[in-house]
């Protein structure tokens, strides 16, 4: 029989209530991470590859950014447990093949046996007359009729709920923009995806991006280099140092002849997913136009108007340069010429499209 609640330390997680407590408080954890721990949890001790997890949680064919996703859940269990990856007291990471749950589990509570139904004499299960047999029918109708009313009234009242949500984020918050995660081998996608997605949202009148410069500050203050790579990890620390709402990473991958861009926002300081977007491009050409479309419905999604998404929305390619190869020649002469003429095209742009 299958177990519901597992206990280690003062954690207990209940399988049958989808929740993780300590000392009887609930916290907060995402799905993703919820269910990568109860994989860990129900294989004490045994080796749970990343091979595994993908296929239990998405599938054997997924196109999505799965290892990003895998070590971003690892990530959010170990806060949660208080848990050192460099001293690990529940998760133990097993360098390039996945993960063990190494916790003690005391306790493993099975859900008691229901108890066995009494037989009755068969004269006592017939109804008696027509009019039992009426009401039995009638009964029936009715433990059918129920759920579906239910459903209809739902869904209007879901549809208010959801058409009156509040925005996730406002135009006071901040973002921090990570780099992209190349995965292609291409070194074409490196830098200049994260700059060609800046112009794109700096057109946003809703959206506001921390500045180069600041970011520069406080890697600074981190002890890194100004030019330090901004992976998702230190995005998020810069994120929080800045007091902003959000980091924001990108991901690129390809898939055949095709890429796939993907794009998440994430509070930095709850670990909440605000909004979490995909699309392809057939083609390393059409990788900039696939860049405008996601950044356009990331826009949306985080709670930008319609209107304000269509007025300040110019193509890519437009605001820029419709070239990869031009735009990571632009990323690369930072200090030079290139770069001047770069900030002159969106100093230009901007003086012609004022919000």
């Amino acid at each position: 029989m299958a177990a519901h609640l597992v206990r280690f330390e003062d954690f207990e997680l209940d399988l049958r209530a989808y929740q993780l407590r300590r000392s009887g408080r609930a916290l907060r954890l995402e799905r993703i991470p919820m269910e990568v721990l109860f994989l860990l949890v129900m294989r004490p001790g045994q080796l749970v590859t990343r091979e595994e997890i993908i296929e239990k949680l998405w599938g054997k064919d997924v196109f999505l950014d799965t290892d990003n996703a895998i070590n971003t859940a690892i990530r959010k269990i170990r806060q949660v447990l208080k848990d050192d990856s460099e001293r690990p007291r529940f998760i133990q990471t097993v360098t390039g093949r996945g993960y063990r749950f190494i916790g003690h589990i005391p306790e493993v509570v099975v859900p008691p046996a229901q108890a066995p139904v009494q037989e009755q004499p068969a004269s006592s299960l017939r109804p008696k007359g027509a009019a039992a047999g009426a009401t039995s029918g009638i009964g029936k109708r009715w433990r059918l009729m129920v759920p579906a009313i239910v459903a209809v009234l739902a869904l209007p009242i879901g549809g208010y709920f959801y058409l009156r949500r509040i925005p996730k984020l406002t135009d006071k918050d901040t973002i921090v923009l990570a780099d992209f995660n190349n995965t292609t081998g291409d070194s074409v996608f490196d830098g200049t995806l994260r700059q060609g997605l800046a112009v794109q949202l700096e057109q946003s009148p809703f959206l506001s991006l921390i500045s180069e410069e600041r970011m520069q500050q406080v890697l600074r203050l981190m002890g890194k280099p100004a030019d330090a790579r901004l992976t998702a990890e230190i995005a998020r620390e810069i994120c929080e140092r800045t007091a902003s709402a959000a980091v924001l990473d990108g991901s690129i991958a390809s898939l055949g002849s095709q890429y796939v861009l993907g794009l998440r926002a994430e509070d930095c300081r709850t670990g909440d997913i605000l909004a979490e977007e995909q699309v392809q491009a057939a083609r390393k050409e059409d990788v900039l136009n696939a860049l405008g479309q996601i950044a356009s419905k990331f826009r949306t999604r985080v709670g930008e108007s319609l209107t304000a998404v269509k007025k300040h929305n110019t193509p890519l390619a437009e605001a820029t340069t419709p070239s990869l190869e031009v735009l990571e020649g632009l990323q690369r002469g930072l200090e030079g010429c290139l770069f001047h003429w770069f900030v002159g095209r969106r100093s230009l742009f901007q003086s012609r499209h004022p919000d």
